[in-house]
């Protein structure tokens, strides 16, 4: 175990007075927190550029290609490589690597404690890392071959994993075409079907939840899961509460509605219990479930929900009345069919794909954790 900055020199960076326009619209990229992705492995262009003199009125430190990019504050833990000379802000503690470790291999380590390097935060405003606890923390390095190899396996991995949800994006995108191939567009209603109010085609019920004092963290036989918005992408927090007080049920098929964002109106599934205030259930009154289903996914009436959203001061949240008066345009019912008979046959694609997914993921995760602890 070696600490970071006795193989690494850590530089940080200073935001050059805005107020001047010399210092700005240069020939230098300059980096801030909020422009790096999850997803993000290298870095080449930066929303912002500063000139030479800007660099020189706050005695910037130009980064070489290759510096690993680590946001200290706002928030701690992304990660990326600098794929192009560049200056930062005072949002990062970067590392110039020397010889004896692999930059790539440092990002890998730097990803796999996310956790960790946050809970180094210090502040009461907000918590940041310093370049002394940044200095000082440990990691592993073993020659420098192996650290080439360890980040070769990764990156293939990775590779995999992103060509996994690549190909779950692109079944999405299928999904939406073949929607409009066969329905037209939901507000032009170009193929003239009937139009009916959206509280005529679909019964909403708003969720329910007793008070955070009786919430359960383990399964019982007397409790049930209480779902949440995040339940959807993680399990880090499954929650269940007494059967005796839960109110609102749904299945893992049913057509689940999150009311409250950012994003708002994101239409879910998967998950079976009873479900809380920040959720509704959506229940169709007439038509087929899957074409209803994809009706309410449909980017026109996000837009739509967002942008009365944003004219509503206080609101973050789905207008009902808007909602329920939105105009529902509704085809056959053999059409409405025959989408849900392909839509069948396209998540058997994706339950294949899904299932690479989450073996690719797994064995990621377990490899990160026996490289890196």
């Amino acid at each position: 175990m070696v600490k970071l900055g006795d193989v690494c020199e850590i530089v940080s960076g200073s935001t050059p007075k805005t107020g001047i326009e010399e210092y700005w619209d240069g020939d230098f990229c300059w980096i801030t927190p909020a422009e790096i992705k999850d997803d993000d492995t290298v870095i080449s262009d930066t929303v912002r550029k500063i000139s030479d003199l800007g660099a020189k009125s706050c005695s910037l430190t130009l980064m070489p290609v290759g510096t690993v990019l680590l946001s200290s504050r706002a928030p701690i833990g992304k990660v990326a490589i600098a794929g192009k000379e560049m200056f930062c802000n005072q949002g990062f503690k970067n590392f110039i690597c020397s010889d004896s470790i692999f930059n790539k291999y440092l990002f890998w380590f730097l990803k796999n404690n996310t956790e960790y390097l946050n809970s180094l935060g210090r502040g009461a405003t907000f918590k940041e890392i310093s370049k002394k606890i940044v200095s000082d923390i440990e990691i592993p390095l073993p020659d420098i071959d192996v650290q080439y190899h360890i980040a070769s396996i990764l990156d293939k991995l990775q590779s995999i994993i992103t060509h996994r949800k690549q190909q779950l994006e692109k079944l999405d995108e299928l999904v939406k075409a073949r929607f409009v191939e066969m329905f037209g567009d939901p507000i032009l209603n170009q193929k003239g079907f009937p139009v009916y109010r959206m509280d005529e085609v679909v019964d909403f019920q708003g969720g329910s939840q007793p008070d955070k004092k009786y919430f359960e963290y383990e399964p019982t036989e007397d409790n049930i899961r209480l779902i949440q918005i995040r339940d959807y992408k993680t399990d880090k927090y499954i929650t269940y509460i007494p059967k005796a007080m839960a109110k609102r049920f749904c299945t893992a098929d049913d057509i689940m509605i999150g009311r409250y964002g950012p994003p708002i109106f994101q239409i879910l599934q998967g998950i079976e219990g009873s479900f809380n205030v920040a959720l509704m259930k959506a229940t169709p009154k007439m038509g087929n479930k899957e074409f209803i289903r994809y009706f309410l996914k449909q980017d026109c009436l996000l837009h739509y929900l967002e942008g009365l959203s944003q004219r509503t001061a206080g609101q973050d949240g789905i207008q009902m009345d808007k909602l329920k008066a939105y105009p529902f345009p509704m085809p056959p019912t053999e059409v409405q069919e025959e989408f849900a008979a392909f839509i069948v046959q396209l998540n058997k694609s994706k339950v294949v794909v899904q299932k690479a997914l989450d073996e690719a993921q797994l064995l990621f995760d377990s490899l990160m954790q026996e490289y890196f602890g």
